[in-house]
């Protein structure tokens, strides 16, 4: 089963609401997610992309306009639009209304609700269009000389309330692939990974780097040895399993996406039993990724890593 919340049963029930354009629980949930920087980006994410389907954001504001975290959900969504939208049309008049207008929302994000993470997770997110990096937050230079110039300022600003937070590397990563660049992806990923906690999501992140290379490669049958024969992608991978354990063992639930490539990984590289561990663990949940990326047949390429693994367990 496919659901944006995956295991957050509360968001669950919360976004199923809001797809019929009540947003009542969105409300009382916003709230008690505030305090809590990682829960509060991971749930304005998936609230904002559901929202973007409708329009009870719209209808939530003519009856309370100063809702506590709607201008933040309204920044989610514009931000969704403009990059969905750039990115299929880049330069268009559309395209380049859309960003405006969603750099507009983040900014008035920001000075709605103080400490808010997400305005600046935003505008980070905006950056992957900026691909020439015309604007100068974009190529501020690095704290680390190995790293290019790169938006490094909303990086920092993102990092603030949350320093290890899920979200703002993913953005940073996504920016240098956008741009085709797994140079700097890499030292990226080497650069901070080592200091992140353990147990932290973070540590899948080399993995959405293994499929982005498989993805872009003419040669996918070379790149596909990466997981088997590249003893450095393997010990990643294994690595990225152990804290994975280590965060089910102190009862934290990694985004059901970032199993899905640490299943998919640990299958890909033979690590059959591993894989079923991560496959049980994360039923009934499944995602779309990276499964969409590897394939033009995801499905059964999922049944089949599925049920090659569970023989293997």
């Amino acid at each position: 089963m496919q659901h944006p919340a995956g295991h957050d049963g509360e968001l669950r029930s919360a976004v199923e609401e809001l797809r019929q354009g009540q947003w009542w629980s969105t409300r009382t949930l916003l709230a008690r997610s505030w305090g809590d920087p990682g829960l509060w980006a991971s749930r304005t994410q998936v609230f904002g992309a559901v929202a973007g389907h409708n329009d009870v954001l719209h209808h939530w504001g003519a009856e309370e306009p100063a809702a506590f975290g709607l201008t933040t959900l309204r920044a989610r969504v514009a931000v969704d639009q403009a990059l969905l939208v750039g990115q299929r049309q880049p330069d268009s008049r559309d395209a380049l209304a859309l960003e405006g207008g969603a750099r507009q929302w983040c900014w008035l994000a920001a000075s709605v609700l103080g400490g808010d993470p997400v305005p600046w997770l935003g505008l980070l997110t905006l950056a992957q269009l900026d691909l020439k990096q015309a604007r100068l937050e974009h190529k501020v230079p690095a704290p680390d000389l190995m790293l290019p110039v790169g938006p490094w300022g909303l990086f920092d600003q993102a990092r603030r309330t949350d320093p290890w937070g899920r979200e703002v590397f993913h953005r940073m990563l996504r920016f240098w692939l956008a741009r085709g660049e797994v140079g700097p992806a890499t030292e990226f990923l080497a650069t901070y990974l080592p200091g992140a906690p353990g147990g932290s999501a973070l540590h899948a992140l080399p993995l959405y780097l293994y499929v982005d290379r498989y993805r872009r490669a003419e040669r996918k049958e070379a790149v596909q040895l990466q997981w088997t024969d590249d003893e450095t992608v393997r010990d990643t991978v294994l690595r990225a399993f152990g804290h994975w354990q280590a965060a089910r063992e102190r009862g934290t639930r990694w985004p059901v996406t970032d199993e899905s490539h640490l299943a998919h990984a640990l299958w890909a590289s033979r690590q059959r039993r591993e894989a079923a561990e991560v496959f049980a663990a994360m039923a009934p949940f499944i995602s779309a990724q990276p499964w969409q990326n590897l394939t033009d047949r995801p499905s059964e390429l999922l049944r089949q890593a599925m049920a090659q693994s569970y023989a293997a367990g």
